[in-house]
Order: structure tokens, then sequence, then C-alpha cells
């Protein structure tokens, strides 16, 4: 620590008898202090007889630091002098954020839930969950998990590096339920209820039963499309899975049902712009993505080449994310799970609130779609079985959890017949092509992306294997891995 005169901003110069010589007021502070130190470090542990001696020598050398300080107000000002500590400089860290891994340890015995540091990639928290984890989400603030577990009850914890196992609480649904999925929205958390034809919303900690939300007979949903803010949802059901499904449109406000629109075949997934203007449904038993405009609660009047609304992808799209900054959209198209599969970049332009001077066509509060929108740029050959796309916050590329074919072993150079791919492939968005194929460890069940500087980091849990993938995105390259203590279910970040 530094002792100085905060008061004293420039140095004064005290008159004396020869004017060649000037006093800098102020600075003697330091020395004296660093004397005094440096005098009491050098005096040894007194011996027997010596004690007085010693003390009288310290008191001295404080009454020397008093004197000091008195000679310096002496000189008409005052001043006050101020201990302050000299605080390390150096490189921002990275932003608090964390992946969190849910991994299964077997049916009968309870799952854990694993807070890795983004920073450090070093495990902080291990937890246990309910028995069999299916699935797991994090709130849009990042604060909250929430996890399905085998025996239909729900496990909810904050999500913090001092996270005990007496934090994590469980919820338990009606008999029957047969939860499939879980989106927290604001104050609740929808959870897909197939076993009852019904979303179930809960709110409180920990999530309790508010009401059903009733969807028909014999409707199957699944899925719950939305974004954090959004005023509305919607509920995917897939019907017997041969017919076309459903998305059943949910008012925030009102929490109520209030009108359905078809899509396509077997509806899996869905995503929805942040200006919540189209929500994008992946139909994985009709090849294609239905186009939902949001504010009228209809299928989008474009058309497409299936149809009105509907854009044609490749075989069994499961998964999107969207290229902002690029006005696109990324499909993972599966295929047949045993063979290559792909990716389908779409252009899905607006026309925004800035172009209605040149087109008087634009509707800011309902835009129509701009020239080009729905039309399929690319379809880009991936890896074997792709199940999760994620693309970079800047629009760069496209990351693509590739998760093999089920039936056979991971191989770094798969041999056909006898062992598999399981991979990550890297998409470059401005060339469309594959730019890298980075193999990981065991078939993987789900991967997380989140942005960073300088790296951004991407992680890929194995529904076959204790171990988590880590890689950079500035390498494009596996930095390491992290052991989960059972099998890979999800990995979700806490920050985008």
């Amino acid at each position: 620590m530094v002792i100085y005169n905060r008061t004293l901003s420039i140095p004064k110069r005290v008159r004396n008898k020869n004017p060649k010589i000037g006093f800098t007021v102020g600075a003697v502070l330091q020395p004296v202090s660093m004397s005094v130190r440096s005098i009491a470090r050098s005096t040894s542990a007194p011996a027997s007889g010596s004690r007085r001696r010693t003390h009288l020598f310290r008191s001295s050398a404080a009454a020397l630091v008093a004197a000091a300080v008195f000679a310096v107000a002496g000189c008409g000002n005052t001043y006050r002098p101020v201990i302050t500590a000299i605080n390390p400089v150096g490189p921002a860290g990275q932003p608090q954020k964390y992946a969190v891994a849910i991994s299964s340890t077997g049916t009968s015995t309870p799952g854990l839930a694993t807070i890795v540091d983004f920073s450090g990639d070093t495990v902080l928290i291990t937890v246990p969950v309910g028995k069999n984890p299916q699935y797991f989400n994090v709130d849009a603030q990042g604060f909250n998990g929430y996890v399905i577990n085998g025996d239909s009850s729900i496990s909810s914890f904050d999500i913090s590096n001092s996270l005990l196992a007496s934090g994590v609480l469980v919820s338990t649904l009606l008999p029957g339920a047969n939860p499939v999925s879980i989106f927290p929205q604001g104050s609740s958390v929808y959870i897909t209820e197939p076993g009852r034809n019904a979303i179930g919303q809960f709110t409180g900690t920990p999530p309790a039963l508010k009401q059903e939300l009733g969807l028909g007979v014999a409707t199957n949903p699944v899925y719950v499309v939305g974004y954090a803010s959004a005023q509305r949802l919607y509920a995917l059901s897939q019907g017997n899975g041969t017919s076309p499904g459903t998305a059943s449109a949910i008012d925030v406000p009102s929490q109520t049902i209030t009108t359905t629109v078809p899509v396509g075949v077997n509806p899996v997934y869905g995503i929805m712009t942040s200006d919540f203007k189209r929500a994008y449904i992946m139909n994985k038993g009709s090849n294609t993505v239905s186009v939902i405009n949001a504010q009228t609660n209809t299928l989008d009047n474009f058309t497409g080449s299936t149809g009105t609304g509907t854009i044609a992808v490749g075989t069994a799209p499961v998964w999107a994310d969207f290229a902002t900054t690029r006005s696109e959209m990324v499909v993972a198209n599966q295929g047949s799970g045993t063979n290559n599969g792909s990716v389908s970049i779409i252009s899905i332009p607006l026309c925004n609130a800035s172009a209605t001077v040149t087109n008087p066509n634009c509707d800011a509060t309902n835009p129509v779609d701009a020239a080009g929108f729905g039309t399929v740029l690319a379809n880009v050959p991936v890896g074997v079985n792709p199940i999760v796309v994620a693309v970079l916050a800047d629009g760069t590329r496209a990351y693509v959890a590739n998760a093999g074919d089920p039936s056979l072993p991971c191989a770094t150079v798969p041999v056909a017949g006898v062992s598999t791919g399981c991979s990550v492939s890297v998409v470059n968005l401005t060339t469309n092509t594959v730019t890298a194929t980075i193999p990981v460890t065991g078939h993987p069940s789900f991967m997380a992306l989140t942005n960073g500087t300088p790296t951004g980091k991407v992680y890929v849990t194995s529904k076959d294997n204790n171990t988590m993938t880590i890689i950079r995105t500035d390498i494009d390259a596996v930095s390491t891995s992290v052991d989960l203590q059972g099998k890979g279910v999800m990995v979700r970040t806490t920050l985008p």
C-alpha cells in the first residue's frame, strides 16, 4: 500500500534561502513510511531483557512519522494522509456464465446436474436430480434449471456456484402425464403432457400445476415454441404421426388456447424470431418447415414449392437456429439416421420498418415477407445423423452435432458397416461449405454453444459416455473435456 496526500494534486515547492534548491511537499510521507517498515522488518525478535528497548525504539520510529506529517502540515495547508490499495492491472476476465449438463447414472438411480465454469472449464458443482433424467432446459436469464425425470417428476434448481443438493426441488406431475419437454417463460413453466393431451402450466417455487390447457383427443403434444417475452406460444402436436400435425396458439396474457394452425407431418421442433413476428416449425415426417405469421395466427401467405407457408428442406428436419445478422435460418436434417444428413440454409428476410418510406406495402407492426423469403440458399452435406445445429452470434459459422449411426461404435476414421463418425461439423455461412469436422467422444446426445471473446465454446454431451467434449470456436478444435460421472443427457448454457 502507498501513503500519499490525496488533496495535493500539484507538487508544492517550499521557499528557502537557496532558490536553486526546492522541496516537494508530500513526498516525504512515503519514504518515511517505507523507512519505518524497513526498520521494523530488520528488527529481530527481542531477547530476554531487551523488550523495553525494542518498545522504545518502535515508539521513537512512530514519533518520527508523526513529526514528519506535522512538519508538512505546518506549511499552512491541510493534508489528509490516505492509504489506498494498488489493485492488480490486467486484461478483463470472461463474463460469468456456466455450462450446465445433465447426466444419467441409470434408470433407477438419481441423475446428476453438473455446473461447469465457462472461463476455466472446471467443474464447480455436481448435485443429484431425479431418477433417469430425460430432458433439460433453463430460463431465458440463465438463473433456473428444470429437469424432466423418468418417473414423471420435475427437478428445479437455481444455477449457482454455491448450489447444494438441498437446493434441488421436486415437483410431481399428474398421473399419466408422460412429460416430453419443458419451456420456461416469465413466471410460468410449460410442460408438454402427451399422456393427458394437454400442456401443463406450472408456477411458483418449486413449480406447481396451475392449470392444464387441453388440446383435444389423441393430439400428442411434444414441444412448445416461443420466445422469452412473447405474448403468444405454440404447442406442437403430432397426432398419429402420419397425418398433418397442429400448432395450438397459447395466448400468454389470458393463458388460453385461441386457435389451431395446421402444420406438416410429425412436427418435432420450432423456433420463434426475437421480434415475435414468425415461428418456424420443423416437420420431420414431411421434410418441410411450416412458417406461422404470429401476428395473424395463420400460416404465412408466401407460396413455397410445397404450398402456402411451407418450405421444402432435406430429409427429416429436426432442429434449427437463426443466423440473425444474415436474415437466414439453418435447419438440421437428420436423414435416415444411418447415413450422412444435411443442413438447409434458408433466406428469411422481412420487410422491416426502415423500408416503409420506399415500400408503402411494408407494415412495421405486421411486416410482409421481403424478396427472396423462403428461398433455400444451399443444402450442405454434414455428418451421419445430425441432431442439433447452433449458429455463432456474428453469423459466420454454424456447428452441427452428428450423433452417428446408433448401432455402430464411434471411430475417428469410420469404416462402413463397422464403425460410424461421431462429430461436430463446422459450416461456413458465407461460402456454405463445411470447413472442419471435429471428432468427439461418444455418440452426441445434445450440443450447446455460447459466444465469447476471444473465444466461444461448444459443449457436446454423449448418451453412451461420461465425457462432455468442449470445443473452442476460435480454433475450431477440441480444447478439453469434462467427466460428468454419468451418461450425458443434455447441456445448456446460461448466456448465449
